[in-house]
């Protein structure tokens, strides 16, 4: 496993020179909560939360930590929030390749090669990969060296009609699933660099089926199996292999750069799968 750069770090999605009282009336109305229930929540008083979303009560740095808790800022729009009421970040954003993370790195290794024959990879907030094992590796064969450069997007890659789309055997229903995926995000955190490769991706053409086989059609599981969520179908070498996606991230991060930090692992969907996995374990021994 190797930390590659991931480009630049997403920016704050909050509005400059405003203050934090409208943000954080921002992030309360996204959030879908009233000022009595989220006063509530942060042991204050409905009037004190309208007197700092309009202005004329200047919040402690404790109570804009509070509150931003409560609504689920990301650490990121937590400093800009600090920022807006006239107070330090608080939250450092640390280089991935920085001694001080190199407890994080060699885990992440540890986590990445330990999952191996299967995939697995780790994405910042815009989907760039820092970091992926062989199984990834595998799956990328044959995708075009101007997809592979740095930074290497995961959207990007899965989505391109030169990157993985062809290869994948229920492309619109996997593609509809990221999309949904992406809008989520969007709708949270209102990440400009997230819009822009929203945008981009879901412009992309929509490959036609593959070419069936002589068993058949290619997209279609040889026996039927009863998924437990949708899987991503994916050919490689002339077999359909099918992954089970899971996305993990770091209970309360005290850095942006480790707040922004997912780990994706594919989960074998059925015997098939994991049988030729291994053989080519087999194979490279």
């Amino acid at each position: 496993m190797t930390i590659v750069p991931a480009g630049t770090n997403a920016a704050s999605a909050a509005p400059v020179g405003r203050g934090a009282g409208p943000l954080l009336r921002v992030w309360r109305e996204r959030r879908r909560m009233s000022q009595l229930e989220l006063a509530l929540r942060a042991d204050s008083s409905a009037r004190h939360l309208s007197f700092v979303e309009t202005g004329r009560s200047r919040p402690s740095e404790e109570m804009v930590l509070r509150l931003a808790e409560h609504l689920e800022v990301p650490v990121r729009e937590r400093n800009a929030l600090l920022l807006a009421a006239g107070y330090a970040p608080r939250y450092p954003q640390t280089p991935l390749d920085d001694p001080a993370l190199d407890a994080l790195r060699a885990g992440l290794e540890r986590l990445l090669q330990g999952y191996e024959p299967y995939p697995a990879l780790v994405m910042d907030a815009r989907y760039d990969v820092v970091a992926a094992n062989r199984g990834i590796t595998m799956l990328l064969d044959g995708v075009p060296e101007s997809l592979l450069a740095p930074p290497l997007n995961a959207m990007r890659l899965t989505l391109h009609p030169h990157g993985l789309a062809p290869r994948i055997r229920n492309l619109r229903e996997w593609r509809g699933h990221l999309l949904a995926q992406m809008e989520r995000q969007i709708a949270l955190d209102r990440s400009a660099p997230l819009r822009e490769l929203y945008e981009e991706v879901a412009a992309y053409p929509v490959a036609e089926r593959g070419p069936e086989t002589a068993d058949g059609p290619a997209d279609e599981p040889a026996e039927p199996v009863q998924y437990f969520a949708l899987p991503m179908r994916i050919e490689h070498e002339g077999q359909v292999l099918s992954f089970i996606s899971s996305i993990s991230t770091f209970n309360t991060p005290m850095d942006v750069t480790v707040a922004e930090l997912a780990v994706e692992t594919f989960l074998p969907a059925d015997p098939a799968t994991v049988k030729y996995l291994h053989s080519l374990v087999d194979r490279a021994q």
